[in-house]
């Protein structure tokens, strides 16, 4: 994918089962009733908003802690009760109980993680902080739970229909992999080590978030930002007043290694200055700084994997995703590496050529890199950004390229709402209805970035579809472009362009989910699996009909010329080298960490860095991790250990089936209904590598793949 910036997907799969599900209703003892002092909390009780969408002009920060109290000790009391019910096990009193319960829980639960993310504050970060290992030791209760385990393994799948089949394997699968198998005092050492992992995993997410935002960088002279537009300046000049720092340009961190603005700045110390912020953010040695806390995740992470009976948390961890194994994930990502790398060391070589031929005197720089590169592009391609930028304004590409493709394709049409409450004002909020009129999902949308949220771009659900609970899918898609100056319009990069495409993607999968039970419903499948839907639909970006529909000047109203569109074709694969080797680089990095064997394998967090690169190969000093280490919020943060590979196995999905799309006619209703009904609406509830098969007709090559990148011919 063209820009894979921090697709960060705090939907259910970020949650433990047990924060899921909803309450039990055929009660055989007394439930916790609620306090009377609750009645005035919005989580007790369903939202009456439509398809339960939050009510979040009544979510107070007040609010989610009695909720979070009274939440657990109801699911404690129905796991308690579904585990130790006299009658004998059956599907309907275990595993369709455990379904229906911990409603309170999964309402305040599921808000919060977003608020978290995407609108947080002190209040809320310490109750993170505060609940993290809370949480963890609740999930370790019913997972844990002997009696519980015994009755999942005694129901026999004799009679029941295929999705119920799937789920009792679901469950099976889960409580093995969580522990379920082990003595009791293994058990009691696994809760510590969750309950510590928990509260880790929290604090980095709030180290970080606190360096991004210390991390921006001022300047005191608007000549230092000499090649931004003057939107660009204006933006920076406000965010600098906001900051406290009047007549100063603060220029904020995205959460990448690389920065966009980088391709703009001419003045190089500018670049230097600004690169070497983000690269340093978070290892400064003061509060903010992470990797003490990395290299205590990774120590856990190992003796969880060994308690646990693998030798890894790589193994541990891969178990249930479609690679299975380590071995498979890092063969694919070598099978890519070579040419890679390879093709980034022929396009440095193109830099430094330009550098020299300007009698720059200097050899080429990360920083340099990117402003470079796109000069490079112009004179190879005649494509300059800031020739195509006014053609892509936010509001239009979204309105009529991501609706307009979804409409040809798959027959959706949206509708605009402002009658539902946001938890901020920047959040638009549209109605999605079917090819038949009949509404299906609400749709929140929040583009613009500030110091209260998580960098990187997301989908996540707010409600789950599922036919048991008679639930319809609230979704949000968050991003994080810069906010422009009042009155002016929001043009971004054709990469920024490709990733509102990416998050529609999973956001789609989510709306076609259509199936009975919540822990299988939507894009609750496996990681290496989710990100394919997502990227699917990035191709709809450089459709022809599609193109010429949201590509508008935003002051002459024309479409973009044909001309440019065949430059940003043709450019398609310019940058691969580089793109994919910061990629499959940080993909190594991440399984590296999750691949030690032994504790004295875990040395200084950057010298691991610096070893683990080494020996993968990844030497060329131009083209760093496309996530550093200390900031990489996928893998201690965000849920994506030992699973940012995932991108790529699910690239290798994505390119083959374009492929077969691309060759059968391309933007169809027809090949939009096929996608749908194998991929899109099937959720978790198939084999997933079948559900491909089913559409494709074949298994998995990964050659389409090596020529979208530009690798092969």
């Amino acid at each position: 994918m063209k820009n894979i910036s921090s697709v960060l997907l705090i939907s259910a799969l970020a949650f433990n089962q047990s924060c899921t599900t909803m309450k039990q209703t055929d009660t055989q003892q007394e439930l916790p009733a609620p306090d009377p002092s609750l009645s005035s909390n919005p989580f007790m009780k369903k939202s009456k908003l439509q398809y339960e969408a939050p009510e979040f002009d009544k979510i107070k920060n007040e609010h989610f802690k009695p909720a979070f109290e009274f939440g657990l000790k109801q699911h404690s009391a129905e796991i308690e009760k579904i585990a130790d019910n006299p009658a004998a096990p059956t599907f309907e009193n275990t595993i369709v109980a455990l379904e229906k319960s911990g409603e309170v829980l999964r309402r305040a639960q599921i808000v919060f993680s977003n608020l978290t993310s995407a609108n947080t504050n002190p209040t809320l970060q310490a109750l993170d902080e505060e609940y993290a290992p809370i949480f963890a030791a609740h999930s370790d209760k019913m997972y844990l739970n002997e009696n519980l385990y015994k009755r999942i393994k005694s129901i026999k799948e004799d009679g029941l229909d295929p999705e119920s089949k799937r789920l009792v394997q679901y469950y099976k699968q889960n409580f093995e992999i969580a522990g379920a198998n082990l003595s009791a005092a293994d058990k009691e050492k696994l809760k510590q080590i969750n309950q510590e992992l928990a509260s880790l995993s929290t604090q980095y997410a709030n180290k970080l978030l606190e360096a991004r935002k210390q991390g921006g960088v001022f300047f005191s002279d608007a000549k230092e930002l000499d090649g931004l537009s003057a939107d660009e300046i204006a933006a920076a000049a406000t965010d600098a007043k906001t900051a406290g720092q009047p007549g100063k340009y603060l220029l904020a961190l995205q959460n990448t290694t690389q920065q966009p603005l980088l391709q703009n700045l001419k003045n190089r110390t500018s670049r230097e200055k600004l690169f070497k912020a983000s690269w340093t953010r978070a290892e400064k040695g003061d509060a903010n700084d992470t990797r003490e806390t990395i290299e205590k995740l990774a120590k856990i992470r190992l003796k969880k994997a060994q308690i646990l009976g693998k030798k890894n948390f790589a193994e541990w961890k891969l178990q249930d995703q479609m690679a299975k194994t380590p071995e498979a994930a890092t063969k694919l990502m070598n099978q890519v590496a070579t040419p890679a790398v390879e093709t980034a060391r022929r396009e440095a070589k193109d830099i430094q050529d330009l550098i020299d031929q300007q009698k720059g005197g200097f050899k080429v720089e990360p920083w340099d890199w990117n402003f470079y590169a796109e000069q490079v592009r112009k004179a190879k391609f005649d494509l300059d950004e800031s020739e195509i930028k006014p053609y892509f304004e936010i509001t239009t590409v979204l309105e009529k390229g991501v609706f307009f493709a979804a409409e040809k394709f798959y027959g959706l049409t949206f509708k605009k709402r402002t009658d539902l409450p946001v938890y901020h004002p920047d959040v638009v909020t549209y109605e999605v209805f079917d090819h038949d009129g009949k509404s299906i999902a609400i749709y929140y949308l929040d583009f613009y970035t500030r110091d209260s949220k998580n960098g990187g771009a997301w989908m996540s659900n707010f409600v789950e579809q599922s036919y048991l609970m008679g639930t319809k899918p609230v979704i949000v898609n968050c991003y994080n472009y810069q906010k422009p100056a009042p009155g002016k319009p929001s043009l971004i990069s054709f990469d920024d362009v490709s990733t509102i495409f990416h998050e529609f993607g999973h956001s789609i999968h989510g709306m076609f989910a259509s199936q009975k039970y919540p822990s299988l419903s939507g894009t609750n499948v496996p990681r290496d699996f989710v990100e394919f839907p997502s990227q699917i639909n990035e191709h709809w970006a450089l459709d022809p009909m599609v193109i010429k529909n949201y590509a508008v000047h935003y002051e002459t109203k024309q479409p973009i010329p044909q001309t440019l569109v065949d430059k940003i074709k043709k450019a398609a694969t310019f940058n691969q080298g580089y793109m994919t080797t910061e990629l499959i680089s940080a993909a190594a990095l991440d399984m590296d960490w999750h691949s030690v064997t032994n504790e004295s394998q875990l040395i200084p967090v950057l010298d691991f860095e610096k070893q683990s690169l080494t020996n993968h190969g990844f030497t060329l000093a131009t083209v760093p991790p496309r996530y550093h280490t200390p900031y990489f919020a996928h893998i201690w943060g965000g849920g994506y250990s030992a699973g940012y590979y995932a991108y790529l196995w699910s690239e290798t999905l994505d390119n083959d089936a374009w492929e077969w799309i691309s060759n059968n006619g391309g933007l169809t209703r027809e090949n939009g209904d096929r996608f749908r009904k194998y991929i899109l609406s099937v959720g978790n509830s198939v084999d997933l590598n079948q559900a491909f098969r089913d559409f494709t007709g074949h298994d998995p090559d990964i050659k389409p793949l090596l020529r979208n990148r530009g690798f092969v011919k």
